[in-house]
This record gives structure tokens, sequence and C-alpha cells, in this order.
């Protein structure tokens, strides 16, 4: 059922569901567009309906072919939306249910099309703070990249930032989805253009192995393992794509690349990447390590919407009841854990991503191996302990001419 929204816009039909809001397919003065609806509790704040207005132009002003641009925001009594491009096609967590991982080049490209439209808005004073595969759109229209990779745009800028409201979050909370927070941002840090650059180095790590690198398990661990854990290196990655991958994914934002070094360097490697075939990487269910329940200081999990369970390669914070946005869930605020909640580290360690055949430590497979191993140990050892029993025994009885033999080293006198 069509509805208005404002006196310039028409919503159609509805593309997709979060929990932030709806997006609908809508209709304007220039053409089809997308009108994202925020949710009724959230347009009935007046504080988040002033930031509405005191964003608009910054919003407005953000045009780049790599970002959703947003071309209006609306707000009508009790509707408050953005109104941005209509971009035909998928979104890169779609992409990524259905392929499960991507060719490098392929990956390399998206990457560096989301790493451009991030130096442009960098360069503004625009942080996006939720850059994660639901949030990046694939052009089915345009013509493919490298390896056929549709180009990808950025959407939902200053959503988060929006909805970040000091009524809303206290000091203590933080906004994201946990797999691709950035270290600073777990220990209660502002957010700085250095986030966007973890989280898309996250993204790049999750289109090579079709997992993210501190990802599996409860909420509370995931975020203590990025602060604690070094990211495992993966197997058969091309050097100078882990070398970038890794130094993206430092725990000092300052180590970091800025965005626009991030798009050069990608789009430097690609020729290198050409016939790259996916990265050959062995994972399974059991080798997830069990986090044990969750703690107190965390909220637990929410249980699977209509749409189904969110992958195991992500873990996102939702509150209860809140529907997918595209079929995703997206961000929402969580307490961050004490300094003395990170120190004690995880129940688990991070995922360590390894070639196809070899256990993960920590799996089933693994712990199995190790039994095995230590009984080869123990049965070596017994044989070991009886050669010297008779070595001993010997030594210390007569030999066949009735003579004593000199006693064994180590084992005393015979006086």
């Amino acid at each position: 059922m069509a509805r208005k929204i404002g006196s310039r816009y028409t919503a159609h039909r509805v593309l997709g569901r979060g929990s932030a809001g709806t997006v609908w397919l809508g209709e304007g003065p220039e053409g089809a567009v997308a009108v994202k609806i925020l949710r009724e509790d959230l347009a009935g704040d007046e504080d988040l309906a002033e930031r509405f207005v005191q964003e608009r132009s910054a919003l407005l002003s953000l045009d780049h072919p790599r970002i959703v641009g947003v071309r209006d925001l609306v707000v009508d009594g009790s509707d408050l939306a953005l109104v941005m491009e209509l971009v035909r096609g998928t979104d890169l967590r779609t992409r990524l249910d259905h392929e499960r991982r991507l060719v490098p080049q392929a990956a390399a490209a998206i990457a560096a099309d989301v790493a451009e439209g991030l130096a442009a808005a960098h360069s503004a004073g625009l942080v996006h703070r939720d850059v994660k595969p639901e949030n990046v759109l694939l052009d089915a229209v345009a013509p493919p990249g490298p390896s056929g990779a549709p180009p990808a745009l950025l959407t939902d800028f200053g959503v988060a930032k929006l909805i970040d409201s000091p009524r809303r979050t206290r000091a203590t909370s933080i906004i994201g989805t946990p797999d691709y927070l950035a270290p600073e941002l777990v220990e209660g840090l502002p957010p700085r253009a250095s986030v966007d650059i973890y989280a898309l180095a996250t993204v790049l790590y999750e289109l090579l192995s079709g997992f993210t690198p501190f990802g599996g398990g409860h909420p509370g661990a995931v975020l203590r393992r990025h602060v604690t854990e070094t990211v495992a290196p993966l197997p058969g990655i091309p050097e100078e794509l882990w070398r970038l991958i890794h130094q993206c994914l430092a725990k000092a934002p300052a180590s970091r690349l800025r965005a626009a070094e991030l798009a050069a360097g990608l789009r430097e490697m690609l020729p290198e990447l050409e016939g790259v075939p996916p990265l050959d990487i062995d994972e399974h269910p059991e080798d997830l390590v069990d986090e044990g329940p969750p703690t107190a200081a965390y909220p637990a999990e929410p249980p699977p919407t209509e749409a189904g369970t969110p992958p195991r390669g992500a873990v996102p914070l939702v509150h209860a009841g809140a529907g997918p946005d595209s079929n995703r869930d997206t961000h929402t605020s969580m307490r961050v854990p004490g300094a003395e909640e990170l120190a004690g580290g995880a129940h688990g360690t991070a995922r360590n991503p390894r070639a196809t055949g070899e256990p993960r430590a920590g799996s089933a497979r693994h712990r199995l191996a190790e039994r095995r191993r230590r009984l080869r140990l123990g049965a070596v050892g017994v044989l070991v302990a009886a050669a010297l029993g008779i070595g001993g025994w010997l030594a210390l009885s007569d030999d066949s001419t009735g003579s004593q033999r000199a006693p064994a080293a180590g084992y005393g006198s015979t006086e």
C-alpha cells in the first residue's frame, strides 16, 4: 500500500526492514528513489529530529560515485525519513551468502570502491561508523569491473551518527556491529576515520575467507578479541595483499592506512591478482571454540528473526523484535566493557585459519589429535622406562663369569 512521505515523495513497497527502520521503493520529483523510514520510536524523538535538520546539509553535500547519495531528509509528523538514490542490485552480504568467499581480485576491487567512497567522506569530515557487507550495495546495472565484480557503493552514511544521540546512548555505550568494531571503539574512545579503515579491512578479510577475523561465539567474546587477539594470517593469500590487510587491522589507529592510500594500494595490485583462485580454507562449525555461557556484562544474542539465522561470520547485536534491513540486521548500542574485563581475555581464542585438512586449534578434531599424540608419547615413555629398568637389572646382576658388574650411572652405589 502506497504512503505519502512529506509533500514530495510516495513510498510504494517495502524493500527491506532493519533495526533502524524500513526501506521502501519510492517515487519523487526526479524519479525512483529509496526511502528509509525510521522506526516510530525514533521518529518521536525530538532530539533526533533536530539532528536530522543539523546533519541535512552535510549529508546532502556528500556526492561521490562510490557513495549512495542522500537526496533529502524528511521530518513530517510521525515520519522521519532519508530519501536516497536507488541502486538496482543487491547488498554484499547477499552475495557472500551465495558464494561464501570471492576470488581475491573481485574482493580487492569491491574494497577499493568502498575505500574511495570513504576517502571522499573523510575529506568532508564524515565518519561512517558502521562499514559492513550489509551497508555495501552492488550495482547490477553498471558495467562489471575486474573478475566480474559489480561496482560497489557505500550506503547508510550518517545513520549511526544520527541515531547515536546523547539521550539514547551514554558515554559508556558504543554503536556498531561487533565483528567490525575497531579496538578503540570497544575501549570507549570516540570514532575517528581510522575506525572505518579497520572495518573495511575486516570486510575484505571476510570476502577472502568467508568469515571475519575475530567473529564467532558470544558478542562479548568478539569485542574482547578485537582488543586482545592478533589477526591470524590466511593460508594462500598473496603476500602483498596480506601485508595491506594486516596493516589496516592494526590495534593502533595511527598505524593504519588512510582511505585514499588503501584504495590506491588495492588498485595497484589488481593486475597481479588476476586469475588467482579463491582461497582454499577449511573451516567447519565444530572448529569453533566454545565461548561458554554469556556473562552478565553483555546482553545475550537475540533469537533468529523470520528472515533466518544471521550468518556465523557476523554476530549482530539488535534489539529484540527488530527486523532485518535488506534481510540484514543493523547497528545498535552496547555497553563498553571495563578494563578488567578486557584484561581477562576471552574464553576462547580468535579464529585461526588454516589450510584444508589441518585441524583448527581448540576444535574437536584438534583435541582428538592431541589425545592421540599424548597416548603415543605415553606409550613411548613406558617403553623407555622399561628399557631403562631392564638395563639397570642387568647392570646389577652377575655376568656369565660370575663377576659383579659396575653400578649403572644414576642408580647409586652397590655398597
